[in-house]
């Protein structure tokens, strides 16, 4: 049974129901905390293992900290949860299909346990560290339209472990090649087929193509 706006919240239903009508919205505002200076030397003391919530709350009150005990103890217990959870993430062997992403993806899109996961495997596989820069080489062509390197690359990509994909690119290099140095995309093509489906999906078990049309037209 799926969980209500209530249980998710942590408040009563009849505040969900204000909130939601729009009679009330500051009840989800987020409260500048206590801590917010005192982060960074925070988390460099967690980091150097001092994780004892009173400790750090004295320490705090010597640098003019005036909150009280209890945030900082409830700043220690999230921060060991968060810990615990990334120690459980890492300590779970990841599929192939995970792998692959984390390898394509921009590093500054990663979480913590995520680059601990992708340096792992790196270490492990040293030919994925080749492999994940080649693709961004790929990545970083393909924002600069720099159509000249498209050759090298595909040489270079060949002889790592993402041959397959520059075989299939080498098999169709006009189409790329256009669409690195081409300004137009199918993004907007994309976007009403997309818009189609919803549309479509939406109506499921309801009507045929007449009312489709329809509720196409209309909402033109």
């Amino acid at each position: 049974m799926p969980a209500t706006g209530a249980a998710l919240t942590g408040h009563s239903r009849g505040t969900v129901r204000r909130v939601l009508r729009g009679k009330r919205s500051a009840v989800f505002r987020t409260r500048e905390t206590s801590l917010e200076n005192y982060l960074p030397w925070l988390d460099l003391q967690w980091a150097a293992g001092r994780n004892n919530g009173a400790a750090l709350w004295r320490s705090l009150q010597a640098q003019g900290f005036w909150g009280s005990l209890r945030v900082v103890t409830e700043w220690a217990t999230r921060r060991r949860r968060a810990d615990r959870v990334d120690a459980d993430t890492l300590h779970r062997v990841p599929s192939a299909r995970t792998i692959a992403r984390l390898m394509t993806i921009e590093r500054n899109d990663l979480s913590r346990a995520e680059t601990l996961t992708v340096a792992a495997v790196e270490t492990g596989v040293p030919s994925l560290v080749e492999a994940r820069q080649i693709i961004d080489g790929f990545h970083l062509m393909i924002r600069r339209k720099a159509a000249a390197e498209l050759d090298p690359w595909i040489s270079r990509a060949r002889a790592s472990l993402i041959a397959s994909f520059a075989n299939g690119v080498a098999r169709d290099i006009a189409a790329v090649r256009a669409a690195v140095i081409s300004q137009w995309s199918n993004g907007q093509t994309k976007g009403q087929i997309t818009k189609l489906k919803l549309v479509k999906r939406q109506m499921y078990g309801r009507g045929k193509l007449d009312l489709l049309e329809a509720r196409l037209i209309g909402a033109t």
